[in-house]
């Protein structure tokens, strides 16, 4: 049997809008380090929410800390904040149809495989999701060097700007809709 090591980062901030963007990137480098480049954008957005979250509802302050971790063939992504009150899905046929605020969780759990919240300690939370990895990528060491002739070449970015088949190219960046 092949035995996989765990891959794990944490980061700990304060749940503000310029560091939610900073907490993104961070997130977005370290997926491109493991090779798992389709999780990015799915990645992205959930983390974006769950610190939103924290940044709107908790209290009695907005300290928090994002793990990202990959374990065998799934990517688990939590965020662990100092408010002991649970957060509630909310149902979207109650929702108006212009509310700013109401979809995230509806949403990390559409985009998700799984996801909970779970108290942590005395006071505070867990909430997480995981999203599925490929074996293909888990199994790729990320410090191993690539091996001639395995890989396209990466293309430059003028080879990126003129593509005319309308597909995004395979090394893309990640895109968000969110600002930050």
């Amino acid at each position: 049997m092949i035995s996989y090591p765990s891959r794990h980062c944490t980061v700990e901030l304060q749940a503000l809008p310029s560091r939610i963007g900073q907490v993104r990137r961070i997130v977005s480098a370290q997926l491109r380090y493991w090779h798992l480049d389709a999780l990015i954008d799915r990645a992205s957005l959930g983390v974006t929410e769950l610190l939103s979250n924290v940044h709107r509802h908790a209290q009695p302050d907005k300290t928090c800390t994002v793990e990202i971790e990959l374990l065998l063939d799934r990517l688990t992504v939590s965020v662990h904040d100092h408010d002991p009150r649970m957060p509630v899905v909310e149902d979207p046929q109650q929702i108006a149809p212009l509310a700013t605020c109401g979809r995230g969780l509806a949403m990390v759990a559409a985009m998700s495989e799984s996801w909970g919240v779970r108290p942590d300690g005395e006071s505070g939370k867990v909430v997480w999701f995981t999203l599925p990895a490929s074996a293909s990528a888990v199994a790729a060491s990320p410090r191993r060097g690539r091996r001639a002739g395995q890989e396209k070449p990466a293309r430059r970015f003028a080879e990126i700007a003129h593509a005319t088949d309308g597909l995004r190219p395979d090394h893309a960046p990640a895109r968000s809709a969110v600002a930050g």
